[in-house]
């Protein structure tokens, strides 16, 4: 069964503006505490064909995974395909397919599909993809710390480009609850005094990373679009 993963990002800027929103979580968790913490490269594809993507990734998967990765490509219209690397030791294929009329890549719910492919490493899956037709859309690294405040995942990212965001998140089974869960984190986002970042805004953020991203890349520099 798919799993549909609702995502609302806050822009934060700056590292105290993050501090700020993690003594806020505190005050309605006190027990909150960090979940993970990790340094991420992530390249983004584009423009290939998934069924035979689908064809040259399955001998890397399970047969669990490879049939989840299957109904995401059947059911989905539109899809963000991403490798990702953990820490330089985690390496991820990354599936996220839109489910509510925006793009698979910022889209507020979304199909999600991720598996890990322990024999291979990142340059190897990347040409995998290139090889299938795919094109680099850019390559973004991140710094991430999650946090887990009752049923809610919080994220810090500190992005190349974009500087610190927080991302409010939860990954339902039932397509039906989509709708009321992304309520709940507006509601939950309302009440901790962070605002959601306009979806046209990110597109505009989006677009212009992946024009330039050589110049951000594994930097701390970040760019400001309104």
């Amino acid at each position: 069964m798919s799993a549909f993963e609702i995502e609302i990002k806050s822009l934060l800027g700056t590292v105290e503006r993050a501090e700020e929103l993690k003594m806020k979580l505190r005050e309605i968790e006190p027990r909150l505490a960090r979940s993970s913490q990790n340094k991420q490269r992530n390249h983004y594809f584009v423009h290939g064909d998934v069924g035979q993507l689908f064809a040259v990734i399955k001998p890397h998967l399970t047969k669990s995974d490879a049939e989840k990765l299957h109904e995401v490509f059947t059911d989905g219209t539109d899809f963000s395909i991403r490798s990702r690397l953990v820490d330089d030791k985690k390496l991820l294929f990354v599936v996220k397919a839109s489910r509510d009329g925006g793009t698979s890549d910022n889209a507020i719910s979304r199909l999600e599909f991720e598996a890990e492919i322990p024999d291979m490493t990142l340059n190897a899956l990347d040409q995998l993809l290139l090889d299938s037709g795919f094109a680099y859309q850019a390559k973004w690294s991140r710094e991430r710390e999650e946090y887990q405040c009752n049923d809610i995942t919080v994220c810090f990212d500190k992005n190349a480009g974009y500087g610190y965001l927080a991302e409010f998140e939860k990954v339902v089974r039932d397509e039906s609850r989509v709708s009321d869960v992304k309520r709940e984190l507006q509601s939950f986002m309302n009440r901790l005094g962070v605002e959601e970042l306009p979806q046209d805004r990110l597109e505009r953020m989006f677009a212009h990373y992946n024009a330039h991203w050589p110049e951000y890349y594994g930097t701390d520099r970040i760019f400001v679009v309104e």
